[in-house]
C-alpha cells in the first residue's frame, strides 16, 4: 500500500502490503474487476493504517507517556502473562493451574507462529517515528525484527483468550490488560495499528483453539 500521509515524510516500501497489492494489480491488468477492487482496497488500509500511526502519534496526552511505556517495556518476552499464570498455578488451586498451562501453550503457539512464518513473510520496516514526531518520553527500544504483525499483541490476546476461557471471572480484567499492552505497542511508535490488529486476532484465535484443545484433554 504505497503512498506517504499528506505532510509527513516518505517510508520506504512495505512488502506485506506492497506484494499483495502487485500481484493483483497485474490481474487487474488482464481484466480481472475482483482484482482490481481489492487492489484499490489494499492501497486503501495501508494510508489509513498510517494515518492511525500517525493520528496516535499526535495525541496530547502526556500522562500517559511514562505509564505506556514502562508497560510495553514490561510486556517484553511476555513477563506479565508468565507471571500471572505462575500466580495461578501456585494459588489457583486445580482450576487455576490448567488456565496457567492453558495460558503458557497459547503462548508459545502465538509466538511460534507469529515471529516465524508470519513476521518472515510480512517482512515490514518498522514506523518512523522519529519523522512521524512521536514524542520522546514514549519511546522504548526499537525491536529489530520486523513490524508486521505484533508479537506482544499476539502473546497477550492468546493468554487472555485462553485463560479466561478456563476462569470466566478474568476474561475482562485479562482481556482489558492484553487491549492495553497491544495499543501501548502503536502508542511507542514500534507498530503500526495494522499490525498490532492482525497479531491481537491471531492470538485470540490461537488462544481459543488452545482453550479447546485443553478442555477435551481435561475431559478425557
Amino acid at each position: 500500500m504505497s503512498g506517504a500521509v499528506p505532510g509527513q515524510p516518505a517510508e520506504p516500501v512495505q512488502p506485506v502490503e506492497e506484494r499483495l497489492a502487485r500481484l493483483l494489480e497485474r490481474r487487474a491488468a488482464e481484466g480481472h474487476l475482483a482484482a482490481a477492487r481489492t487492489s484499490s482496497l489494499l492501497h486503501r488500509l495501508g494510508r489509513w493504517d498510517r494515518s492511525a500511526y500517525v493520528a496516535v502519534a499526535r495525541l496530547s496526552t502526556p500522562a500517559l507517556d511514562a505509564p505506556l511505556s514502562r508497560l510495553s517495556h514490561f510486556a517484553n518476552h511476555s513477563k506479565p502473562w508468565f507471571l500471572t499464570a505462575a500466580a495461578l498455578a501456585v494459588f489457583g488451586g486445580p482450576s487455576g493451574r490448567r488456565a496457567a498451562a492453558t495460558g503458557v501453550a497459547a503462548i508459545g503457539a502465538a509466538s511460534l507462529i507469529v515471529n516465524q512464518p508470519m513476521k518472515l513473510a510480512g517482512d515490514r520496516a518498522r514506523p518512523d517515528r522519529a519523522g512521524h514526531d512521536v514524542p520522546e518520553p514514549r519511546w522504548v527500544p526499537m525491536p529489530t525484527s520486523t513490524s508486521f504483525p505484533s508479537g506482544h499483541s499476539a502473546s497477550a490476546l492468546a493468554f487472555a483468550v485462553a485463560v479466561g476461557d478456563v476462569l470466566p471471572a478474568l476474561r475482562l480484567p485479562l482481556r482489558v490488560a492484553a487491549g492495553t499492552v497491544a495499543f501501548s505497542r502503536v502508542y511507542t511508535g514500534v507498530h503500526y495499528p495494522g499490525d498490532v490488529l492482525v497479531g491481537a486476532a491471531t492470538g485470540a484465535l490461537l488462544g481459543r483453539l488452545a482453550s479447546r484443545l485443553g478442555q477435551r484433554l481435561a475431559s478425557r
